[in-house]
């Protein structure tokens, strides 16, 4: 899977997003963008724990590419790199990363677009996604933010991670399921087409258990039970609707939208590992172990992960989620190496 990650790139224009003749390559491997961050995010978690020097290879040569072609424009997407290169930088303490641990935080802090309320603004690319709130967010900058203020020793980044997980938190929780909306206007104020759609979610089952980490925070401290919280009405939301086969819908109440892998491996990575933590109690493991033995069928001989859904911008109804096109992905390989990954904790 790790080799599979590496050779991903669009070689039609297939997958390339056009916002306005503004095109962006959301698939090939040596971009540097969110899909790679997630990519980079995996694969270095996956060192940490088995120490695979190809996983750590993997890391290091994409950052010094990527850092000799210059950085991109700065945005929510374009922050997910950051998060790797913090790990990377704590393990290694190599200076060149700091000035770009250093930089991209202050964007962040006072650079960033607002919503209002002082919520993350999810501006990409493309649409500038005035005053939205989208849960994608939490994962590819609230993360990186955190780690680097721990880093850093800068509680003022630390507290405005915080600060965004319980905005979002705020707005896009459904309340009668315990799931999340993919967004939030503050415009029009309605969630959209009130899509459960499963990436998002997933990215909320990772980002919980790995904030409650990155923080430090003790057992009765009282953000960390109000995460917990929230992830445990999650989950249990998510064990009613998990299709028998072990995956997940792309939608995840509606049964007869097709399962995606990519959402599967981040729920079965975040659920087992709010367990390894002693986050949650031992026995949400089941439904863990339930979607990596889906997962197992949808890894082709060659390592590609199959049935991953490409790129997925804000939808005004339930049909668009419906269609998204599925293809090979970075983050498709890398949360199912990360899923696997964090299967061997249970059996050390």
């Amino acid at each position: 899977m790790i080799d599979n990650l590496t050779i991903i790139k669009d070689d039609s224009g297939d997958f390339l997003l056009d916002f306005d003749g503004l095109k962006v390559d959301d698939k090939s491997w040596y971009i540097w963008n969110w899909p790679q961050g997630v990519g980079l995010y995996g694969i270095y978690k996956n060192y940490q724990i088995t120490k695979n020097p190809k996983a750590l290879q993997v890391v290091e040569e994409w950052f010094e590419a990527r850092m000799e072609e210059g950085a991109p424009p700065k945005n929510v997407n374009t922050m997910a790199p950051l998060l790797a290169m913090a790990y990377l930088y704590e393990d290694t303490r190599d200076s060149k990363y700091l000035p770009y641990l250093e930089q991209w935080a202050e964007w962040v802090m006072h650079d960033m677009p607002r919503t209002n309320e002082d919520g993350l603004q999810h501006a990409t690319y493309g649409p500038e996604n005035r005053n939205q709130l989208w849960d994608d967010t939490l994962m590819m900058t609230a993360l990186p933010l955190a780690k680097i203020g721990m880093l850093l020793h800068r509680p003022d980044y630390i507290e405005e991670a915080k600060k965004q997980f319980m905005l979002h938190i705020k707005y896009l929780v459904d309340k009668k399921t315990g799931l999340w909306f993919h967004g939030w206007t503050f415009e029009e104020r309605h969630n959209y087409a009130e899509a459960l759609w499963a990436r998002g979610n997933c990215w909320i089952t990772i980002a919980i258990p790995e904030i409650i980490e990155i923080l430090e925070l003790p057992e009765g401290d009282a953000f960390r039970i109000f995460l917990t919280n929230t992830l445990v009405d999650q989950i249990s939301a998510l064990k009613d609707v998990q299709d028998k086969g072990g995956l997940w819908h792309t939608l995840l109440t509606d049964q007869s939208s097709y399962v995606e892998a990519s959402a599967t491996a981040g729920f079965a990575y975040g659920i087992l590992k709010a367990v390894h933590k002693r986050y949650i109690d031992k026995s949400w493991e089941k439904v863990a172990y339930s979607a990596l033995a889906g997962l197992v069928e949808e890894i082709a001989e060659d390592g590609e992960v199959q049935n991953v859904s490409i790129g997925t911008g804000m939808g005004e109804n339930l049909d668009y989620y419906r269609s998204i096109g599925i293809t090979a992905m970075p983050y498709g390989q890398s949360l199912t190496v990360l899923a696997f990954t964090e299967l061997l904790v249970s059996f050390c």
